[in-house]
């Protein structure tokens, strides 16, 4: 659990992205948002935060709340999330039949002028993520069992957001640590996935590695696997070492050596979801929570 202080400065990193996706691509593109494009954000950040502002949004129309003061960090990160964003969904319409694709088909398009844009100023990370999600996508195809080259596809596309970096020793530092943040985002959705890709007949190497039928876990694939991930969280950590986040520390520490493994040993122990349930309906409430507190000031 971070202090206070730092989960106000996280809000404030969260809301300025928020403002700088609306500022670029519209409203439209805000609902890309989430936690992981905020760790990029932040990631990319100067160690020094800057004086922030204050505004109101959707979100908040009544209260104004303070945000990050645009700045390139967060330029570069609401660029390549709407990449990011828009790519995943159209792996998404590649992945489901024309019904179940028809969300994602939807969404895409919705984004589409946004991706646009933004891929003509990040034409280098943009080519990158295309290039990697096809590989990505021909693994599948073939059921590749290795979870390593499966993995690494994703991985390479991750590291490569850290590609316009000035400084060459941050930019090597954080291409390491996002390549190996990649690995772990890919092994712990597969893992996720199990029951889900078992039922289905979708392809999942992990499942496909360890042999594993209908998605359960046997003792020894769950230590192997485990042993993977905190293999990943080593190096990233390792990567995190060598550079200094300032203000930034204390939220990037707490998410990779906390948060990383509590996520996995959820995902292992199969609590993951419910707990993303509960969490996003405590979220819900404390939402409703601050519109009845701004209504009433």
């Amino acid at each position: 659990m971070l202090p206070e202080a730092e989960t106000e400065r996280f809000r404030r990193a969260y809301c300025g992205l928020c403002h700088t996706l609306g500022r670029r691509y519209g409203t439209a593109a805000r609902f890309i948002l989430n936690y992981d494009f905020t760790f990029l954000a932040i990631l990319l950040s100067e160690p020094v935060e800057e004086e922030d502002c204050k505004a109101r949004c959707l979100v908040s129309p009544v209260r104004r709340r303070s945000f990050q003061r645009p700045n390139g960090a967060l330029e570069l990160a609401a660029d390549e999330s709407v990449i990011l964003a828009y790519w995943q969904l159209r792996d998404g319409v590649a992945d489901h039949d024309w019904l179940h694709g028809l969300k994602y088909r939807g969404v895409s398009k919705i984004l589409e002028p946004a991706y646009r844009e933004a891929a003509s100023l990040r034409p280098g990370f943009d080519e990158r993520t295309r290039r990697q999600l096809e590989l990505l996508g021909r693994l599948e195809e073939e059921r590749c069992p290795s979870i390593d080259r499966a993995a690494d596809a994703f991985a390479a596309l991750l590291g490569a957001a850290a590609g316009e970096v000035d400084d060459p020793v941050r930019r090597r530092v954080l291409e390491q640590l996002l390549y190996h943040l990649g690995r772990w985002v890919y092994l712990v959705d597969a893992a996720d996935d199990l029951k889900k890709d078992a039922a289905s007949g979708n392809y999942n190497p992990v499942a496909l590695r360890f042999s594993l039928e209908g998605g359960v876990w046997t003792a020894e694939s769950r230590r192997a696997f485990a042993a993977t991930l905190d293999h990943s969280i080593h190096m990233m950590t390792t990567a995190f070492e060598l550079w200094d986040f300032g203000v930034w520390t204390p939220v990037l520490e707490s998410t990779l050596y906390t948060g990383l493994f509590q996520v996995g040993k959820a995902v292992l122990d199969g609590t993951f979801q419910a707990a993303r349930r509960g969490k996003m309906t405590a979220a819900g409430r404390d939402r409703k929570k601050h519109k009845n507190e701004e209504e009433t000031t």
